[in-house]
């Protein structure tokens, strides 16, 4: 008897075990064909996308022997992003930058959020001056394109004081993307701490000694931005802190990192996540609760930034884990009066200690403070004995900063 084939569920004419050979006549060059289409076509698109090598400007970078180099792959992301005039974030008035700033000498720092963070030197009229550049990277999506401008608008219409960093100009209205913000030299106060705390005498050029005077001076800065944050636009930083703070000339001070503020500002809330990244010697206790972060948690920190600054960059709650800070404090634990403290000042710190969130001064009562207390603070230069290293840092703060 003959072996019969299977029944099958097409029903064309063309039988499903005797077709093989007729679908291989048609399929084979049909996928030949459809792949040839393809490969054309993804040809023409990388020709068509490709950015006319004359629209790019060149830009010369110096390697770490101070001689000039070619651009790097990272550094060739700013250049496309800088690459042709400015334009204005879309607002009117001053924000509107003319078509003569050219950007030039960059050099990559590191990578930020968004992408490439730069340092370059701005020309205008004949004047440069050093800027700092935050471009957004190429492969952005479209959520995050949004993100980047609404952290330009968050500049022009928040970064207003004359504490906190300001952005000078911005490219948002096309694609490449980039915020120009002011540089501050020396930068970082942590570092300029540090520096003085190890006797680099080059980083302080000024007549007057770092004491506690010139913290007064620091600090009352640091408040007034953190005022007219809470003031102003009901905003709160969230991560105060020395590492957040930046020490130009004359002890001018500037706050930066405020990823926090700009969320709240943003979407009218902070993540949890981003809330846990602040170190635990920083936070206030109800934050440890899990409870919102606040104007109030903002005073608490500046306390602990208070014996930053009175102790040269020293780690706060020395002797204890991050971890058992919480802890502590909860059984009534402050931190003691630090050497070259006077009493005025640590009573400001114990006031920004209080356990209850309530019964914090407000910064417009601290600024009264600290101005008050100017003329009676020490004016000899601060000391310490103890050289600072970030490894060892690191490990007693909790934090690499």
């Amino acid at each position: 008897m003959d072996s019969q084939t299977p029944p099958c569920n097409d029903t064309s004419e063309i039988s499903c075990g005797a077709g093989s050979g007729p679908y291989a006549v048609i399929i084979i060059p049909v996928l030949l064909a459809v792949s040839t289409v393809v490969v054309a076509a993804l040809v023409v698109r990388s020709v068509c996308c490709k950015r006319p090598e004359e629209e790019r400007t060149s830009v010369s970078t110096s390697n770490r022997d101070g001689k000039a180099g070619g651009v790097s792959a990272q550094q060739s992301v700013l250049v496309s992003t800088v690459s042709g005039p400015l334009a204005a974030i879309e607002a009117p008035g001053p924000s509107q930058v003319p078509e003569d700033c050219v950007l030039e000498e960059l050099e990559v720092l590191h990578t930020g959020r968004y992408g490439p963070v730069c340092k370059a030197r701005l020309t205008r009229g004949g004047a440069t001056s050093t800027v700092v550049v935050k471009a957004l990277r190429e492969s952005s999506s479209q959520p995050e394109v949004k993100e980047f401008v609404a952290w330009a608008r968050f500049h022009a219409d928040v970064s207003q004081h004359e504490n906190l960093v300001r952005m000078l100009f911005c490219r948002t209205q096309h694609q490449p993307m980039c915020l120009v913000l002011e540089a501050v030299s020396p930068g970082n106060l942590l570092h300029f701490l540090w520096a003085l705390r190890n006797g680099d005498s080059g980083i302080w050029r000024q007549s007057q000694p770092f004491s506690e005077r010139s913290v007064c001076s620091v600090a009352e800065q640091v408040a007034a931005g953190l005022e007219y944050l809470s003031s102003a636009h009901g905003l709160f930083h969230g991560d105060v802190a020395a590492r957040s703070v930046l020490i130009g000339s004359g002890l001018s001070v500037r706050l930066s990192g405020l990823g926090m503020a700009f969320q709240a500002w943003h979407t009218g809330k902070v993540a949890k996540r981003r809330a846990a990244e602040v170190p635990l010697k920083w936070q206030a206790p109800e934050r440890g609760m899990g409870l919102p972060i606040t104007e109030h948690s903002d005073v608490w920190s500046f306390g602990v930034l208070l014996y930053e600054l009175i102790t040269l960059g020293a780690p706060p709650y020395q002797g204890l884990e991050p971890q058992d800070v919480f802890t502590q404090i909860q059984n009534s634990y402050r931190m003691e009066k630090p050497e070259g403290c006077g009493t005025p000042l640590y009573d400001l710190m114990k006031h920004c200690w209080m356990w209850n969130c309530k019964d914090r001064p407000a910064f417009s009562a601290i600024i009264k403070l600290l101005k008050s207390y100017v003329g009676l603070a020490e004016t000899k230069m601060l000391s310490s004995q103890e050289s600072m290293d970030i490894f060892e840092y690191s490990r007693r703060a909790g934090v690499f900063p």
